[in-house]
Formats: C-alpha cells, structure tokens, sequence
C-alpha cells in the first residue's frame, strides 16, 4: 500500500496534532491483532518470533506487543536476538563476495544455543540469557540475564533472522511475525520517496545519534544490509502469521530534520552519491513537522530519541 502526499501534506496543514495520533493509533490496532494471534497460539508455544530487516522497529514493536500483554493480564519477556551472537572469529567468519566479514549472515548467531533456550522455555526451564557486548565484538555469557517462564508467560524474541528456517523451522508452534517499513509515498502515480527509503533514513539517523557511525559509514553498510536481507530475511517472510508494515504516514515529514543536514554533509566522492541526491531531492515534496509533536512512545522515537523505551 502506497501513502499520497498530497494527503500526508494535507492533514499537516489542517490539524498536526490529529494527524499523528490516528498514525500511531492505527499502529497501535496492528500490535493489538499481533496480541491476538499469539493469545490464540499460548497453548501451544510460549515463543514469539519477530523478524524483519534492518530499520523496521523491530525492538520498539516487541515492547509495544508485550506492554498490550501485559494490559491483558500476560507476563511478556522481549528478548533481542543480537545477544546470540557468536564471538567472531575472523579465520571462519561467513563473508561477502567482497571478502568482508558478513555481519548479516545468520551464520553469526548461534542457532544451536537458541534452539535449545526455545525448548528449554517451552518446558518450564530455566536459561541464561546471554549478553554480546558490541564495542569489543563479543560475547559475555557472565553477563548474562536468567528466565524461567511460568504459566501464561510468553517470551518475544525479535531479531533479524527469527524466521529462518534453521530456527522457526525447528520450532514451527512458535508464533511468527514479520515487521517492515513497506509503504512507499506517491503523488498520484508518482513515486516520490521509497519505503527502503525510510528505513535508510532511520538507520542513518539512528546510528550517528546514538551508535557513534556516521553517515558514510552507514551508506558504506547499506548494499550488503540489503543484500542479506534479499538473501537471508526476505525469503522466509511468508513463513510468518502476521506481515505488518511499520511506516507512519508522518515520518518523513518528522526525519526531514534530522536527516537532511547528515545527508547534505555525505562529501560528493561517495559511490552512493546519485541515489543520496534523489534521496535529499525528495524530501523538499513533504511539509516538515516539528519533532517535539511526535508523541513519547511513538515508534519513530527508537531512531531520532527522547523517547519514553530504553533500548
């Protein structure tokens, strides 16, 4: 489904403030069907699987799903995959066809450990949770956090590689969902900015704000970001109960504040230039909202802060 700008643009000018609270409530209705199906499935399997490539909202949407739980009276427990990871080692790390390390191959997690921390769940059994430090690349199971699942407990974990079949596949009662910014924004027939598009710009933002990379670096990222997703993610979409797009209607208008000054400051030798200008050439088409408006447990909030979720 495409958004027209022409009605983004329209609600902006008449009333804002309406504006972004029927975007998020209707948002709010996807997270409450999500609650529903896995409801429906508990007696069958305690474990929610939540997928979807780079920039979705994965770890806010799992938040969001358990807090709609937990108003309903279920325990919930959201776990971030990225903390199965496995310590790299350069000598067998996957690689791409570049020859750098694959960071986005699900060679990097651990299948065997979440495989056993899934059934162990599913028993009753306790686990550690395992913590993966990022800054030193590795993982720290010292640090890790334990769980034991009582009855009507559920435990979200979400991650990038959640549908594969190496995992879902060995755990098929598990509910599966599959999260994307999907919707691209047209003028009539026209398109004027690409849902990828969207999550590019909550990436970039994302990560000079609060990872320490610039926006180059990320640029540099995003082909073998996509790569893997059309390798590794994308295909095991349909695998999932539930396929629901995370884009807001209002976003672009928000991240045009945020992103334009990064994107201006990419120098013009970068490979990625031509698609960067489109990039910075289609936001000029949206009436810009001012980001104090956004409302504090928006999901837009995981990328540009000041937020009411810690991540």
């Amino acid at each position: 489904m495409a958004y027209q700008l022409q009605e983004i643009n329209r609600r902006i000018q008449s009333d804002v403030k309406e504006f972004l609270a029927e975007c998020d409530e209707n948002y709010n209705q996807r997270v409450s069907l999500a609650a529903d199906k896995i409801l429906s499935n508990l007696e069958r399997s305690p474990i929610v699987l939540l997928s979807g490539p780079s920039g979705s909202g994965k770890t806010t949407t799992a938040m969001k799903i358990a807090e709609e739980l937990q108003r309903r009276g279920v325990n919930t427990h959201a776990v971030a995959m990225d903390n199965y990871f496995t310590t790299i080692n350069p000598r067998t790390a996957p690689r791409t066809p570049e020859g750098e390390i694959d960071y986005e191959s699900p060679q990097c997690l651990d299948m065997e450990l979440l495989s056993r921390h899934f059934t162990a769940l599913s028993n009753g059994e306790e686990i550690l949770i395992p913590k993966y430090e990022f800054v030193r690349q590795m993982r720290n199971d010292s640090r890790g956090t334990p769980l034991k699942l009582g009855k009507n407990e559920i435990a979200i974990f979400e991650g990038i590689h959640a549908l594969n079949d190496q995992i879902a596949g060995r755990h098929p009662q598990a509910t599966k969902l599959y999260i994307s910014a999907r919707s691209n924004v047209n003028e009539g027939s026209v398109l004027r900015f690409k849902g990828t598009w969207m999550r590019l710009t909550r990436r970039a933002v994302r990560d000079y704000n609060f990872r320490g990379t610039d926006v180059e670096d990320t640029l540099d990222m995003w082909a073998n970001v996509r790569r893997g997703e059309k390798l590794y993610i994308s295909p095991f979409k349909n695998k999932a109960d539930i396929i629901f797009d995370s884009s807001l209607p209002y976003e672009v208008s928000v991240m045009k504040n945020y992103a334009l000054p990064l994107l201006r400051a990419v120098p013009e030798e970068n490979d990625r230039r031509s698609e960067l200008l489109e990039l910075i050439d289609a936001f000029r088409y949206f009436q810009p909202i001012d980001p104090e408006l956004v409302a504090k447990d928006s999901l837009l909030r995981e990328f540009i802060g000041g937020g009411s979720y810690s991540y």
